[in-house]
């Protein structure tokens, strides 16, 4: 059985246990059931055989006809999908173990063949004549499918030829996908040395970056330093890694005719450069925000100037610990309190091992939800190490995970969003979650160290992601402009583009410069990172439509979930109520964020620890 349930915390007492979520993990092996995947890639690859007969007719079948192929087209990628997330997630757990790296390895050729045989669909459905369309596309038999089809006409500028298309498929294997998977390794193997006091040597980088909230700024500081000196490694390799990456996509966005770096991601997101410029124009002009907050805090913290390895300080009176079991009641409790369907669902991910849990040695960092298949139930991925944080990234990424699980029903084509909307639902059940929790609260100090915590989180997910964003955009530019970037130009921009969002309220040390090294965002998926963003934005508003409305919004929210990326996001948006394209809409989404900074000082007031 290839589920994993590494026993690294057998020896812990069943406290220590639960703090660390010992145990917790999932079962992968139910997406295979009783077969191997290449069973699956087999039975997908005869498929693949079945729809290539009709290769040269696509542009001309009728409504009945398209939606027979799309059908079978479903059932490959179900196939597909299944037998590939398997070694993936399975390799998720332990990057250190060759087996699951040539499964992963395995699994991406065998994918590979199957859609370098399917190339032609889209291709001839792309080339379709708009009357033939016209007059087919809202046919009923299309529901299923008809947004994605839509959305592949839209394209169809940037499309090649079939050959070309095939060769550029092929060299994949052994392109971004196999830089991303070495990254992936590296920062996998990253270790930290601490004081015995503080861990020891041999820390994870996950486990050394959660003790930047340790409430001892010695302790954080050395922590930071201790991350520093662990990034050091490698590094230069890390650099030559996202070098060629950035080459990578420029070579592919040249071929494709894209306008600008981003242009590709923003297609995918189905958003238009100009209004994803009117976001990134909206959150850098209201910089002063997170500014302000970090001013306010160092005199919280009795410092005269915040450094960068304080910005995650806890401003709690002590820092809690929460095991897992205190974790999942809050976030159940939360997901109840808004709806029990959806606490119903979030419970099945808890208790029929949908979730894995802890740090382990050679796992990877980072959390994440994965979809798999609408025939079988998506899964959750942590790093629990017992911070108010991790109960928020419970929620969040369950959030995700709630969504994949209620837009099973629209298949294949339309379960998944574009990521401008995926942050949605993790976003808002953060929110519930916080706010729940608030609603229980009477202590000043816990209010303030609450709504503090909450604050922090979107200026995270907003200024910071969009400071990421513009790290890209200096990197993407500067290595079409300079040529390959050093590890001490990419440390500039870096630094560069921090300050721009920190302004004099925080010092940027010299250890900080390096610390782009670890992002895995910049490396597997170019240009995501200002969906967070976008997504905390509409979910603030989106909640904001909850407290104005009360129950009486939970179905209108529930239909946004089960309609998963069945229409655009402005479509998605108006379920509930939101105008995506009113051009004032992130700016009032910013004003929600300037209310919680208010809400925070008021609290840091009123809990005497400001005048």
């Amino acid at each position: 059985m290839t589920t994993v349930d590494i026993n690294d915390h057998a020896d812990l007492d069943p406290v220590a246990a639960d703090l660390a979520a010992a145990g917790v993990s999932w079962d992968i092996d139910t997406i295979l059931g009783e077969r191997s995947a290449d069973e699956l890639f087999d039975e997908a690859e005869q498929g693949a055989r079945q729809l290539a007969e009709r290769r040269g007719r696509v542009a001309d079948l009728d409504a009945s006809e398209l939606a027979s192929a799309m059908t079978q087209m479903a059932d490959v990628l179900d196939l597909v999908n299944r037998a590939a997330y398997h070694p993936m997630l399975a390799f998720s757990t332990d990057t250190t173990d060759p087996a699951r790296g040539a499964a992963v390895a395995h699994s991406q050729e065998r994918a590979t063949t199957i859609q370098t045989m399917l190339i032609f669909f889209d291709l001839e459905w792309a080339a379709a004549s708009d009357e033939h369309v016209a007059s087919i596309i809202d046919d009923p038999q299309l529901d299923f499918c008809r947004h994605h089809l839509e959305q592949v006409r839209l394209e169809r500028p940037h499309m090649l030829s079939e050959a070309e298309e095939t060769v550029l498929a092929e060299k994949s294997q052994v392109g971004a996908a196999a830089w991303v998977r070495l990254f992936d390794e590296l920062t996998s193997a990253i270790e930290v040395d601490l004081p015995d006091e503080h861990g020891g040597s041999g820390q994870s980088l996950q486990q050394a970056l959660s003790m930047l909230s340790h409430p001892d700024r010695d302790v954080r500081r050395t922590v930071a330093d201790g991350v520093t000196a662990g990034l050091e490694p490698g590094l230069r390799t890390r650099a030559y890694v996202f070098n060629t990456l950035l080459l990578d996509k420029s070579i592919n966005d040249r071929m494709r005719g894209y306008d600008t770096w981003v242009s590709s991601r923003n297609l995918a997101n189905e958003a238009s450069d100009e209004s994803v410029q009117a976001l990134i124009d909206a959150v850098t002009s209201n910089y002063a925000l997170p500014q302000r907050w970090y001013s306010l805090k160092a005199e919280i913290l009795g410092v005269d100037k915040l450094a960068d390895y304080d910005r995650m300080a806890s401003v709690a009176s002590t820092e809690a610990e929460f095991g897992w079991e205190e974790g999942t009641r809050i976030v159940r409790d939360a997901y109840a309190s808004f709806s029990p369907e959806l606490a119903d669902h979030a419970g099945r991910f808890i208790d029929e091992n949908w979730i894995d849990a802890p740090v382990r040695p050679g796992k990877r960092g980072g959390a994440f939800a994965a979809p798999v298949s609408p025939k079988h139930h998506p899964y959750v991925f942590l790093n629990w190490t017992g911070t108010s944080r991790d109960v928020a990234t419970l929620a969040h990424e369950l959030g995700h995970g709630l969504h994949f699980q209620l837009a099973r029903d629209q298949g294949v084509f339309h379960q998944t969003t574009p990521l401008t909307v995926a942050e949605t639902a993790s976003v808002f059940g953060e929110t519930v979650t916080s706010s729940r929790l608030l609603s229980t609260i009477t202590d000043p100090q816990e209010r303030f160290s609450l709504l503090a915590a909450t604050l922090e989180d979107s200026i995270a997910t907003v200024f910071r992601q969009v400071a990421m964003n513009r790290f890209e955009h200096a990197c993407h530019t500067a290595r079409r402009g300079e040529g390959e970037l050093s590890v001490e130009r990419l440390g500039d921009l870096w630094a560069e583009s921090q300050a721009d969002m920190l302004g004099d309220s925080v010092e940027i040390t010299d250890g900080y410069r390096n610390w782009w090294s670890y992002v895995p965002h910049f490396m597997g998926t170019p240009g995501y990172v200002y969906a967070y963003a976008y997504g905390q934005l509409l979910a603030l508003s989106v909640y904001a439509r909850y407290v104005e409305e009360g129950d009486a919004f939970v179905p209108a929210y529930l239909d946004l979930l089960r309609a998963g990326g069945s229409r655009s996001p402005e479509e998605l948006g108006k379920i509930v109520g939101c105008d995506l394209a009113d051009p004032a809409f992130w700016t009032n989404g910013l004003k929600i964020v300037e209310g919680q900074l208010t809400a925070a000082e008021d609290a840091a007031r009123a809990a005497g620890r400001i005048d």
